[in-house]
């Protein structure tokens, strides 16, 4: 059956070849150069600062120059019947008929230059105001999109790491409740335990086997967003380290990141910023009932070479003109009406805004304090789960507790890694949301959290060489009790005598190693390390 397994090889030798390692910087910056939605946004930008130069063009002078040669052919013809004056005299004899014709060919040119000045004109000028200020509201959405890609990277490399920490608890999990099996079967060839207790170490294999095979999938898924988001691949990624400081944050007041927020959140400012456009579009539409004023002069030059006309001809032009609107139709003041209604939505949403700044910026300050606190419960949980499965277990061997007990007070051990690991993972998103509310997260604070970082803890694409399978995640993993005989049925190795198929043989970690597991130091004490 290895045959199957030759082409997901294959993949990881390729993709090994173009792959990198990186940290939390070298895919920001990635991010920063390589994001398409980035770019996209950058483009924005530079096409509406483009129109902020076409507005300023209608008020500055506007010079034109035309110039023609024409070809003139001019064919004429005349006839004329002309009566003899005694006609009546001589019999009523005919006149006498005259024609006669012409041909007239000639070429004329002219050239004309024509100079506009707007000397008054309240609804250009408005309009390069609003342009300018349009090009700065653009600005400061690039600003809110750059902020989120950071927050973006962020969260997708420590999702890579939850997601590895979680495999882990899940492979030890795994190994634990397969020696657990074990166990429980060789009692059961000696007929001090039940099936029915068989059955139970069995389903609670399964069910973990099968949570570790998904888990792996959504490794590899976590994986490629950081791909989408840089247009690079990656071989590894640092791991966080197990000493990273779990602080209060600073400023430790909510009403300190409360004003912060008010006054620095990235959105907020986009949302004034749309209040000064739509204000100054106004301004357009009202100068729509002014008069406007231009000055202009033309200069004319033609000449001819048509006969009895041959010569040149100049005409210049200076003067002023005024266009003043009296009636138009009642647009001009429609288009007042529904600036008025375009200026009252961006003020209602720029209070919508700051209301939701507030909100989250309060939201977050105060999860992140819980997160503190439930990283320090977390640990002691997990101390306190270690303790009753030892005694749960004591109790297994005395005949007090049943398999259940301890498969139920083994699973909750594992349950307070996963949630010990979720908790350091939480306190850092939500560290970083936090600061994304307040309008302060930038490349520097992906830069701190890059301190936290540590290569020996790389989190590595190619499973295998984490103990797993590489790429063909589902391969065939050892699994008592898949390919064997029923509890109850006999086997080989004698008449009557009840045995199970061999259970997995991986050696269960002992206390020393799920010390090591979700990566938080079980047996250490948190740093005192300066956060932000």
């Amino acid at each position: 059956m290895r045959k199957f397994r030759v082409l997901p090889l294959v993949l990881a030798v390729s993709l090994a070849g173009q792959a990198q390692a990186a940290d939390l910087m070298s895919i920001a910056r990635d991010a920063l150069v390589n994001n398409a939605d980035l770019a996209a946004s950058r483009s924005g930008y530079n096409s509406v600062q483009a129109g902020e130069d076409i507005e300023r063009g209608d008020l500055l002078p506007q010079v034109s120059a035309t110039g023609s040669v024409t070809r003139y052919n001019i064919t004429s013809s005349q006839s004329s019947n002309l009566a003899a004056a005694g006609a009546g005299a001589n019999g009523g004899a005919g006149g006498i008929n005259a024609g006669g014709g012409s041909d007239n060919h000639y070429t004329g040119s002219t050239v004309q230059l024509q100079a506009t000045q707007a000397l008054f004109d309240a609804t250009n000028w408005y309009q390069l105001e609003a342009s300018k200020r349009q090009t700065a509201q653009e600005a400061l959405n690039l600003r809110v999109d750059r902020q989120q890609l950071l927050y973006n990277v962020a969260q997708a490399y420590f999702e890579v790491l939850r997601a590895k920490e979680q495999l882990d608890t899940l492979r030890a999990e795994e190994q634990a409740v397969s020696r657990q099996l074990e166990q429980v079967r060789q009692q059961f060839d000696v007929g001090i335990v039940a099936a029915t207790d068989v059955y139970e170490a069995q389903a609670s294999y399964d069910l973990t086997r099968s949570q570790r095979i998904s888990q792996e999938s959504t490794l590899q898924v976590n994986f490629e967003a950081l791909e989408q988001l840089t247009g690079k691949q990656y071989s590894s990624i640092d791991g966080l380290a197990d000493d990273m400081p779990i602080e209060r944050p600073t400023p430790a007041s909510q009403q300190a990141w409360v004003e912060m927020a008010s006054s620095q959140n990235l959105d907020l400012l986009a949302a004034r910023a749309a209040v000064k456009v739509a204000r100054a579009n106004l301004d357009t539409s009202r100068a729509g009932h002014l008069p406007v004023l231009s000055a202009f002069a033309n200069y004319q030059y033609g000449d001819s070479d048509q006969d009895n006309l041959r010569g040149n001809n100049e005409q210049n032009q200076i003067g002023l003109e005024a266009t003043i609107p009296i009636y138009t139709g009642g647009s001009t003041s429609a288009q007042v009406r529904q600036s008025t209604y375009s200026l009252e939505q961006t003020q209602y949403q720029q209070e919508s805004q700051l209301r939701t700044a507030v909100q989250q910026v309060r939201s977050y300050y105060a999860q992140t304090l819980n997160n503190v606190l439930s990283v320090q419960a977390q640990k002691r949980s997990i101390e306190s789960n270690r303790s009753a499965l030892e005694a749960t277990r004591n109790g297994y061997e005395v005949g007090t507790r049943n398999i259940v007990d301890v498969l139920q007070a083994q699973q909750n051990l594992f349950t307070a890694i996963s949630n010990y690991a979720d908790a350091r993972y939480d306190y850092v998103l939500n560290l970083l949301s936090l600061r994304q509310e307040a309008g302060i997260l930038d490349v520097d604070t992906l830069d701190v959290l890059n301190g936290w970082l540590r290569a020996d803890k790389a989190v590595l694409l190619n499973f295998e060489s984490q103990g797993t399978t590489g790429l063909g995640i589902g391969d065939d993993q050892p699994d008592p009790g898949m390919n064997g005989p029923s509890p109850l049925e006999g086997s080989q190795g004698g008449a009557g005598q009840r045995q199970l198929p061999p259970p997995n043989r991986t050696a269960l970690p002992d206390d020393n190693d799920l010390n090591g597991l979700g990566r938080g130091g079980l047996g250490r004490d948190m740093s005192g390390n300066t956060g932000y």
